[in-house]
């Protein structure tokens, strides 16, 4: 097809098109899509994956913001009139207005690097309506997911991620199954969001605000960092060493301090 072959990968949309059939094979086999899911695609790009989606649930839905790829999906799909597609932005789309009656979405894409971490905050403000999600990422963005405690690639995004989600690295992507190649590696993650969270906060936006205030000065300690939210004496009224680093305190121990500071008054400081 000209338009397909013609068409060439913008950097302000941060595109690489998947293209490996062993690679889509195996992102296919780890969703494992029924006809009856709610399935939505974020990015389909070409449609690589899109066309293995919709042999198996031919409803689907996707969103994609270069619209002169929209006639290139609308006319390699056209037998599947089920198929919705939406032009929009993934990064302010209210994912919300996809899910029917009693359905929770099942989320795919092909995450461009460049807007990875905004869009997965945004999608997590949804996870209430998800069922689970899959993304292909940049290796280290998966990393910083999944890490834990202590680790170089624990931080804000993890531990937000966790708070939400049972977070699932599955397999690592090299750059030869894209084009053109990305100059680092990939990896696909599986996102669970939590049917009940295990470590709720008494106030979501405090937590955030902790969270956020502690990793923007990650290379102090927590007394230094969380100065403006919370004094030595609750911190170790807590149990919690103030001369830890912020990537040194657990989900757990950041959901205690956000509660405390929400208790005394602290969140009209947001």
């Amino acid at each position: 097809m000209s338009r397909k072959a013609g068409h060439q990968a913008r950097k302000r949309f941060g595109q690489n098109f998947l293209h490996d059939p062993g690679v889509i094979e195996r992102i296919v086999r780890a969703i494992h899509p029924q006809p009856d899911d709610a399935m939505v695609e974020i990015g389909p790009g070409l449609g690589a994956l899109t066309e293995e989606l919709l042999q198996a649930n031919p409803r689907l839905q996707v969103v994609e913001l270069d619209r002169d790829l929209i006639p290139v999906l609308r006319t390699k799909f056209f037998n599947y009139p089920e198929l919705t597609i939406h032009e929009a932005d993934a990064l302010s789309f209210d994912f919300g207005q996809l899910a029917g009656d009693g359905e929770r979405l099942r989320i795919i894409g092909n995450l461009p690097y460049n807007i990875s971490t905004p869009l997965i905050f945004h999608l997590l403000s949804f996870s209430g309506l998800v069922k689970d999600m899959h993304f292909m990422l940049q290796k280290e963005v998966v990393q910083r997911l999944a890490a834990v405690s202590g680790d170089n690639h624990y931080g804000r995004l993890g531990i937000m991620a966790q708070y939400f989600c049972k977070v699932q690295p599955l397999f690592e992507v090299g750059p030869g199954a894209f084009r053109p190649a990305p100059k680092v590696d990939s990896a696909i993650v599986r996102l669970v969001p939590h049917d009940t969270l295990p470590h709720p906060a008494k106030d979501l936006a405090t937590l955030q605000r902790v969270v956020r205030s502690a990793f923007n000065a990650r290379r102090k300690t927590l007394r230094k960092a969380l100065a403006a939210e919370v004094s030595v004496a609750q911190l170790q009224a807590l149990g919690i060493d103030d001369g830890l680093r912020p990537e040194n305190l657990t989900l757990a121990q950041y959901v205690a301090i956000a509660d405390a500071v929400y208790e005394a008054g602290g969140e009209s400081n947001d």
